[in-house]
C-alpha cells in the first residue's frame, strides 16, 4: 500500500526554517513523482514543490522559490522540503502525495496523500 507519511512542522518565527520530511513506502520509489501541497483555511490545496528523483525534475510554487528547497534520498525513500526565510502567508496543513510518472501541478493529479503537518509562521 502506497502511504506517505508527513514530519516536521511545527511553530517558527518569521525568517525562520523548518525542514519536512516524507516517507514513502508500497511502490517504486523511481517510478513516481512525489509533491508538497499546503492548505490554508478556506483555500483551495496548492502544490508548491515536486520531484521526480529518477528524472532529476523539480517544481516550484512561484511564490516559495529561492526559499524552499526540495531534496530525495532514493535508498532512503524519503523526500525532503527544506522552507526558509518563511513568512506568516505560509502558515498552513503541508501534505505530501505521490503520483505515478512526472510531476503535476494541481492536487487531482495525485494518488496518495499523507496526513498532513501543520506549519505555523508567527510575525
Amino acid at each position: 500500500e502506497v502511504q506517505p507519511v508527513e514530519a516536521g512542522g511545527g511553530l517558527v518565527q518569521a525568517g525562520g526554517s523548518l525542514r519536512l520530511s516524507c516517507a514513502a513506502s508500497g511502490f517504486t520509489f523511481d517510478d513516481y513523482a512525489i509533491g508538497w501541497f499546503r492548505q490554508a483555511p478556506g483555500k483551495e490545496r496548492e502544490a508548491i514543490s515536486c520531484i521526480k528523483s529518477s528524472a532529476g525534475t523539480t517544481y516550484y510554487l512561484d511564490s516559495v522559490k529561492g526559499r524552499f528547497t526540495i531534496s530525495s534520498d532514493s535508498a532512503k525513500k524519503m523526500v525532503y522540503l527544506q522552507m526558509n526565510s518563511l513568512k506568516p502567508e505560509d502558515t498552513a496543513v503541508y501534505y505530501c502525495a505521490v503520483r505515478p510518472g512526472y510531476c503535476g501541478s494541481y492536487y487531482l493529479m495525485y494518488n496518495y496523500w499523507g496526513q498532513g503537518t501543520q506549519v505555523t509562521v508567527s510575525s
